[in-house]
């Protein structure tokens, strides 16, 4: 008999969506079985070979908040009983509300362990949810997009230990410091018109490359392109959802400034990628719109490259390869040592090169630091440069932890956190950064006071 995980909470927060993506389309659900109510879906879910039961249980109505306690119970009481474990799941982007609050305090007093899912954590605006959710006091939340299946592979982690000790088999291991891939790479092109960015597109389609057909529908916009890139020094043979928005400014207005044009383009391309590649064109050089769409990708949390195309026509090459360089540090100084990558759309040199650090680059932003690591540099990294002491009263910093890869979050607690300085935050990034292989994909450290219900002051 499987173990039974139990979807819990308020309406609209992405239950169904997340109970859709552990279950599968290939997997029949199971409705209105003997002695259930109709408020319930029963499926059996199959999470990177962890097998269990998952229940999605009704929504709870935030219009009668009053009644929510009696209301609570009689959805749930009979979804939790005999359950192993309950999702508690909250919209990250909407944050915590009053009704979410409600929810977990009641959840604190159920005899089951509850997992916070921290619901549409995609991009930058679930992040202040997702640091808030530390103060439900049900532990460290998992930050996921059930709609893209981003996080599946932290929600695996956490879930292992309560139901792997009951898997008719043996689940499969997860290496503490690296996720399982999510995969095809989700990769798009963006840049300033006529930089090549067609050309290059149907570069990578033809040639050697098995183009699987066009899929309609990320948006009404985007194609995503199926296919398959073999790599010239392992042989693997290495799928790729390519995200091409080609076709957006057809239907722009011909009056639109072009740089508003890019970075639209660049904006619908974001949403759907995990590695974004910025392209240049070498005749034009860097100039100031491609440094505003490399900053909207940094801020987004993808992992960003530049390709500079046409280097096979380019004047210069050493000088004007070097020149992009140093400005592309000096202008993005908040992600320095962006890979950079010379490129020939028309010939297809150095597409191989583009397409193999695009791997790597994803396997950064996908990586979880092991705990004994993390806790090793943090140490000496305080031991190195202790934090300030304002007024003669030093600043606490307790410990740090990651809460999110995807890119990689990290939350620091401590006492007195509005007085450190900002010079300090940026030293502890750099040295995660340097010190832990983070190299320039964005890395995110939000500062936490304790807020623990259960926290009791020294």
């Amino acid at each position: 008999m499987l173990p039974e995980v139990v979807i819990i909470g308020r309406p609209n927060v992405g239950k169904s969506t997340l109970f859709n993506r552990l279950v599968g389309k290939k997997l029949a659900l199971v409705d209105d079985q003997p002695g259930v109510t109709r408020d319930r879906r029963f499926g059996e879910a199959d999470l990177l070979g962890l097998k269990f039961t998952i229940v999605d249980t009704a929504g709870w109505e935030d219009d009668d908040p009053h009644s929510l306690p009696g209301r609570m119970r009689k959805q749930t009481e009979a979804a939790l009983a005999g359950a192993t474990l309950a999702l508690f799941v909250f919209d990250s982007r909407a944050g915590l509300t009053p009704l979410d609050e409600e929810i977990a305090r009641w959840l604190r007093g159920a005899d089951v362990p509850v997992v916070v899912v921290a619901n549409k954590a995609e991009g930058k605006a679930g992040d202040s949810g997702i640091f808030d959710a530390y103060s439900l006091g049900l532990g460290d939340p998992v930050a996921l997009s059930a709609e893209h299946g981003e996080g599946v592979a932290d929600l695996f982690e956490v879930l292992l230990p309560h139901l792997d000790p009951l898997q008719p088999e043996e689940a499969p291991p997860l290496d503490e410091g690296e996720d399982r891939p999510l995969g095809p790479l989700q990769l798009a092109i963006v840049g300033r018109p006529n930089a090549g960015k067609s050309t290059l597109i149907n570069r990578l389609l033809q040639e050697d490359r098995l183009l699987t057909g066009p899929e309609a529908g990320i948006t009404r916009d985007s194609i995503a392109v199926d296919w398959q890139w073999l790599d010239p020094k392992s042989g693997e043979t290495m799928p790729i959802k390519l995200i091409d928005t080609a076709g957006m400014r057809k239907r722009a207005r011909v009056t639109e400034k072009l740089e508003r044009m890019a970075v639209a383009d660049a904006k619908h391309a974001v949403d759907f990628a995990e590695v974004v590649v910025l392209l240049l064109d070498a005749t034009q050089g860097l100039e100031h719109q491609d440094l505003k769409i490399a900053s909207h990708v940094i801020e987004e949390g993808r992992a960003l490259m530049v390709a500079i195309n046409k280097w096979d026509i380019a004047e210069d090459p050493s000088g004007l390869f070097n020149g992009i360089r140093a400005a592309l540090d000096e202008g993005l100084a908040q992600a320095r040592g962006i890979p950079l990558i010379a490129v020939s759309a028309r010939t297809g040199k150095g597409t191989d090169a583009m397409l193999s650090a695009a791997h790597e680059l994803r396997d950064i932003w996908n990586r979880r630091v092991p705990t004994a690591a993390l806790n090793r540099w943090f140490d000496d990294a305080l031991a190195q440069n202790p934090p300030p002491a304002p007024g003669g009263k030093r600043i606490k910093l307790r410990y740090i932890t990651q809460v999110r890869t995807r890119p990689p979050g990290f939350v620091l607690f401590g006492t007195r956190l509005d007085q450190l300085p900002e010079s300090y935050r940026r030293y502890l990034v750099n040295g995660l950064r340097r010190e832990l292989g983070f190299g320039s994909v964005p890395v995110r450290l939000t500062l936490r006071s304790p807020k623990n219900p259960y926290h009791t002051k020294e």
